[in-house]
């Protein structure tokens, strides 16, 4: 335990313009950023690509199967690195997960921490 260090290591999806604790007024930008994956558009599989999906105000989906889509669980099918999002006054969390062309995460699943943002009334 002593020779132990840590080391603060980036997740490899995560918020780019956007952190934990931030007060932002709506409607606010969302950058999402990737290292080691490629952003392509759902669709065809290929090895080392993904697109971004958000989860508002909600848990981890089942990794195992595509990734819901509602108000709760926004795709970026498009291949979309960006957004305008509007929400209601108050705090609501925030998090990246990364899916393959079929909206399937991957099998190590690539996904950013989870954030808590205010938004102003």
């Amino acid at each position: 335990k002593d020779n132990e260090v840590a080391i603060n290591v980036p997740l490899p999806v995560f918020f780019k313009n956007i952190s934990n604790g931030d007060t932002l007024e709506s409607p606010f930008s969302i950058e999402m950023g990737v290292i080691g994956m490629k952003i392509k558009p759902a669709g065809p599989l290929e090895a080392g690509t993904g697109h971004h999906h958000l989860i508002i105000d909600a848990d981890l989906p089942n990794l195992y199967l595509p990734i819901p889509s509602s108000a709760n669980y926004l795709h970026f099918g498009k291949g979309q690195d960006r957004t305008q999002l509007t929400l209601s006054p108050g705090k609501h969390t925030l998090q990246l997960i990364l899916g393959d062309g079929n909206h399937i995460p991957h099998k190590q699943p690539l996904i950013s921490k989870t954030i808590e943002i205010i938004v102003r009334p």
